[in-house]
């Protein structure tokens, strides 16, 4: 995660090697306004992406679950802040809400997304930029996940969310752009589609389906002059803006006694640091049906936000970070989005942030390093090169 910046000045050798953070959305160039569909409106990045892209000039289609929307706080609040924003803007910024369009969209079902698209269309004949960015993080090891049958729920919730909530949009909107000939989607994933992270193994593994997808699917839209972008910020962008799901503890994964890093432990110690609240939890089995207030039952002995990641039930929450440490948190992604949706050759994955290339470069490393440490037992069973290869041919 990006560190706050400091009030002293840089010196110039520190200059020379950190660049110097976005100070203003730069738009790939463009002949007339664009229509930009957000599957999940109600998430910090997609707020702060739709205010950029308003103020650009561009339309915007947002997403929403009517579960989410109908309550009074948490995310609502916010999302209802940034209407009533949108609203009362003036001056320049008036046909803001003539630009804005807000749909009912739970893309875990297929004639949802279909309805919304066509809705989107409706309004302004088009969707030239598709963001997916559904997501939810299930924190557990793989046998936490499995030790009831309302643990291995989370695990199917967390592919109906990451998977195949952006499967079912993708699939809606694709004969809009391949009708116009023209079109750009984009996941939002991160850099756990890299990386496997301890404690992270179905989110990992739903988020490298989603990669998986994408990347085939790039090609076979290609020849429609429809592009395929992958953006992968630092794993705590989207993990600490969107809903953070845990199953109980085990003791055999517990920090006295495994020593692996999970990411529990990560980020009880990062919801302690920046969530606003003492306590604030949702206990619920189903992502429609969620709540964002304090469960008695589930919070008794919990001293902290962090601590409801150690729960002994099922606890759901969403972060509760400061305005500022938050807008600090999704600077580098919504910056990226904004230079790379609709760009007229944009690239198939991008890594925000130094942090994670560095990451990702080391994981690479590794791979190749082990490829030339093996390349001797590849090659040897490479049938019909060499002198000793086995001659399958005779009977």
């Amino acid at each position: 995660m990006a560190s706050p910046p400091q009030d002293a000045a840089p010196d110039a050798s520190s200059q020379q090697h950190r660049p110097a953070r976005p100070r203003s959305p730069r738009f790939p160039p463009h002949n007339a306004p664009r229509v930009w569909f957000l599957t999940n409106g109600t998430s910090p990045i997609s707020i702060a992406l739709a205010t950029q892209i308003l103020d650009h000039g561009d339309y915007v289609v947002a997403g929403v679950l009517p579960a989410e929307f109908e309550r009074e706080s948490g995310r609502s609040e916010e999302f209802r802040s940034f209407l009533d924003k949108v609203s009362g803007a003036e001056g320049d910024q008036e046909r803001w809400k003539e630009r804005l369009r807000v749909v009912s969209l739970d893309a875990r079902v297929i004639g949802q997304c279909q309805s919304a698209v066509a809705e989107a269309v409706d309004a302004f004949h088009k969707v030239d930029v598709l963001l997916g960015c559904s997501s939810e993080t299930v924190v557990g090891t793989v046998e936490e996940l499995a030790q009831s049958t309302r643990t291995m729920n989370l695990a199917r919730n967390q592919f109906e969310t990451t998977f195949f909530s952006n499967v079912n949009i993708i699939k809606a909107v694709l004969p809009t752009m391949r009708a116009a000939k023209n079109g750009h989607i984009i996941m939002l994933t991160g850099t756990t589609g890299h990386l496997g992270t301890p404690g992270l193994g179905m989110y990992c593994a739903a988020q490298w389906a989603i990669e998986g997808y994408c990347d085939s699917l790039a090609y076979e839209i290609a020849p429609f002059n429809i592009k395929m972008s992958i953006i992968q910020p630092n794993m705590e962008v989207n993990v600490l803006t969107n809903r953070i799901t845990s199953a109980p503890p085990m003791d055999e994964y517990a920090p006295d006694v495994n020593p692996a890093p999970l990411c529990r432990e990560i980020f009880s110690g990062l919801l302690d640091k920046l969530d606003t609240r003492s306590v604030g939890l949702a206990n619920q089995p189903s992502p429609s049906a969620d709540d964002e207030g304090p469960s008695p039952a589930s919070t008794a002995n919990v001293h902290s936000t962090g601590d409801l990641l150690s729960s002994s039930q099922i606890t759901s929450l969403y972060p509760m970070l400061d305005p500022a440490v938050r807008a600090l948190l999704i600077a580098e992604t919504v910056h990226a989005l904004t230079a790379i949706g609709g760009h007229d050759n944009p690239p198939a994955r991008h890594i925000v942030g130094f942090e994670g290339v560095a990451s990702v470069k080391e994981k690479l490393k590794t791979v190749s390093e082990e490829l030339e440490d093996f390349n001797e037992v590849s090659g040897a069973v490479d049938i019909g090169k060499g002198e000793d290869a086995m001659d399958f041919t005779q009977g």
